[in-house]
């Protein structure tokens, strides 16, 4: 299929990015952490995440401002690369039903993986966004934080996702 430049996309191992040029045969995507990548359009592991700009619209200001708001957000939520523990590449998370009616539902580890790792993201971004708020009063930014580290806690479940220790979450009882 056809993709505009400006469309978000998502690879199979390198995650989330958007296309910036069209070869005719390929795309040029740019991706956070790997820069720049080169993918055919017959490649089949592209999945579409958003659909950027007719690329017959004209290129206004608005559109500039849109697709720099986009980039930024983007970077803004990005917490370094994190490695996903060994063992878990390739493999599968299966969902079976009780229901034997029902289909199962299989989820790639890396895809689950870097879901986690975009929810602590946005954690972070949030925890910053309270403590930098003005109006907040230091009572509220206090307990808004209670339930953010009470969520950390409740992700500590999926630490052995996690190649490095230094990228675990950490929950109430560990911060003490």
């Amino acid at each position: 299929m056809e993709y505009p430049i400006g469309s978000r996309v998502r690879h199979p191992s390198k995650g989330e990015g958007v296309i910036m040029a069209d070869t005719g045969s390929s795309y040029r995507v740019f991706f956070s952490h790997d820069s720049i990548l080169e993918i055919g359009k017959s490649f089949a592991g592209l999945e579409l995440v958003e659909l950027g700009p007719p690329a017959e619209a004209p290129l206004s200001l608005e559109t500039v401002e849109e697709a720099l708001r986009n980039v930024l957000e983007t970077m803004t939520d990005l917490g370094g690369k994190v490695e996903l523990n060994g063992k878990w590449l390739r493999g599968q998370l299966i969902f079976e039903p009780a229901d034997t009616s029902l289909k199962e539902h299989v989820i790639p580890i890396e895809t689950f993986f870097h879901k986690i790792v975009m929810l602590r993201d946005r954690l972070r971004v949030l925890e910053q966004n309270i403590n930098a708020h003005q109006k907040l009063d230091d009572e509220d930014k206090v307990n808004l934080q209670q339930y953010i580290t009470r969520i950390y806690g409740s992700l500590t479940s999926f630490n052995f996702l996690f190649r490095d220790k230094e990228n675990h979450f950490v929950g109430e009882s560990s911060k003490k």
